[in-house]
């Protein structure tokens, strides 16, 4: 970890508000108070390093999303889902390292919203502000929903999973009460072992059924290609789970305003690239080879109903830490706008932390109604990706780099290689949002038509 500095507004390039409160020749008075809030507050939201800043990435998006990459390699195939979770990793990669470099240019632009001011004006901070908070809560029901998920798995008792849903609801809104990314990324290390422990007893134990089965691994159907009758609202509806896995971007600008030494950036998206590239590929690639073409989503569910039971007791953390998370983004954001301009959003006063606790109240009440009202995990996971993670992940970073941060003609020389690069990851984005959306709700639809998904707000469980 790297030390901790005593942050002041000149690592992020200047002063702000609270500079501006402390005017020189006025001697002290019933403003001190305040003023030693705003720098209590600055002090308590400036201790992030970037190891713990790769750490809180990687635990923002590795927690559902590998969940579901064994079942997109059953649907492409291994070879390209292994094509898949590189490229897209990598171009997520370079998505995520523009919104740094946004970031150190402008840093008082605290959220991804206000990055949307700097490109499109008042239009943008409210379209990128109306998207911000819908994906945020949209990801947090799914978490809410993998929790009732889990709960009924290990249960294996008749309690309506409707309770099962609120008591997730609950945890998740203890969980997300700090309000500090630092102070969260502590959670963070038991998050990650959690998920890596999950994956690595999946892995273990559908790889030792395999072995038991009759014929062994070469009896196990998988395949390196495609199945011949692969409809387009499949194979898209697979993709757009992988997009789902590096779903951290939108919530990267509000991590890295806690930063102390804000250019370290660089460092955590080079581990965030490493670590998730390898975790998504080798669990989507051995996962489906043990299991192969009646591997589910989640994966956890896989490994049998008694083994299940023990995994997703162990999945635990990741489910309800990783969703804390984006409750803490979403609710920052907001109390940020109402408290502006005085030391209550810093919540460290009496009247900061009533407006934060309602706040995470409210945004867990509606996450919890989002994952009844669409209890089905994989179309859940697809339907965001495609109408929110193509954008904050893929396509509007390019526009970022050409509208802010592109100096000089695109096709000179030192410009070159970064237009080629965001030309493919914009390109990339607006395909996934385009086809990808068609695909979630198309398939959405006819499982509805179906009868293949249980009715929102009901005890079936799922």
């Amino acid at each position: 970890m790297a030390t901790i500095e005593k942050p002041t507004h000149k690592s992020w390039g200047g002063g702000g508000p609270e500079m501006a409160m402390k005017k020189p020749g006025i001697k002290p008075g019933p403003n001190d108070d305040s003023e030693k809030s705003i720098e209590e507050g600055e002090a308590q939201f400036h201790r992030l390093g970037w190891k713990r800043l790769a750490l809180i990435l990687i635990v923002e998006a590795i927690a559902l999303g590998s969940l579901s990459l064994p079942s997109a390699f059953a649907i492409l195939g291994m070879v390209p889902g292994v094509l898949m979770c590189v490229f897209l990793g990598l171009a997520a990669m370079q998505a995520s390292y523009t919104i740094g470099e946004v970031k150190l240019k402008f840093p008082h632009a605290k959220h991804y919203v206000e990055i949307g001011r700097l490109m499109m004006g008042s239009f943008g901070y409210h379209l990128f502000s109306v998207a911000f908070v819908i994906q945020l809560i949209l990801v947090v029901g799914s978490h809410c929903l993998t929790g009732k998920i889990a709960f009924t798995t290990i249960t294996e008792s008749d309690i309506c999973s409707l309770v099962f849903g609120v008591v997730s609801m609950v945890i998740l809104l203890l969980l997300a009460i700090p309000p500090s990314f630092s102070e969260i990324a502590i959670l963070g290390y038991v998050d990650f072992a959690s998920i890596i422990i999950a994956i690595g007893v999946t892995m273990i134990v559908t790889g030792i059924q395999s072995s038991n089965q009759p014929g062994g691994l070469s009896a196990v159907p998988w395949s390196a290609w495609p199945k011949a009758d692969l409809s387009f609202r499949e194979a898209f509806s697979a993709v757009t789970n992988i997009v789902f896995a590096y779903a951290f971007a939108i919530a990267q600008p509000s991590f890295m305003d806690e930063l102390h030494t804000p250019s370290d950036f660089k460092k955590s998206i080079q581990t965030v690239a490493i670590v998730e590239i390898a975790i998504y590929t080798l669990t989507g690639a051995i996962i489906y080879a043990f299991v192969g073409q009646d591997v589910q989503s989640p994966a956890l569910l896989s490994a049998g109903p008694l083994l299940a039971r023990v995994v997703f007791g162990i999945a635990f953390p990741v489910i309800f830490i990783s969703g804390s998370i984006n409750i803490t983004v979403v609710c920052r954001y907001i109390h940020g706008q109402i408290y502006q301009n005085s030391a209550a959003r810093y919540v460290n006063t009496r009247k900061g932390w009533a407006t934060w606790l309602v706040l995470v109240g409210l945004t867990s009440v509606f996450a919890w109604v989002v994952s009844e009202a669409i209890p089905i995990f994989s179309d859940l996971l697809s339907i965001i990706s495609a109408l929110f993670v193509s954008g904050f992940s893929y396509y509007i970073p390019p526009i970022m780099w050409f509208v802010l941060l592109k100096e000089g003609k695109w096709y000179e020389k030192k410009n070159l290689a970064a237009s080629i690069s965001n030309a493919i990851v914009f390109v990339i984005g607006i395909v996934v949002f385009s086809c990808g959306t068609y695909a979630s709700i198309a398939g959405l639809i006819t499982k509805f038509r179906n009868g293949a998904v249980g009715t929102p707000f009901t005890c079936a469980t799922n």
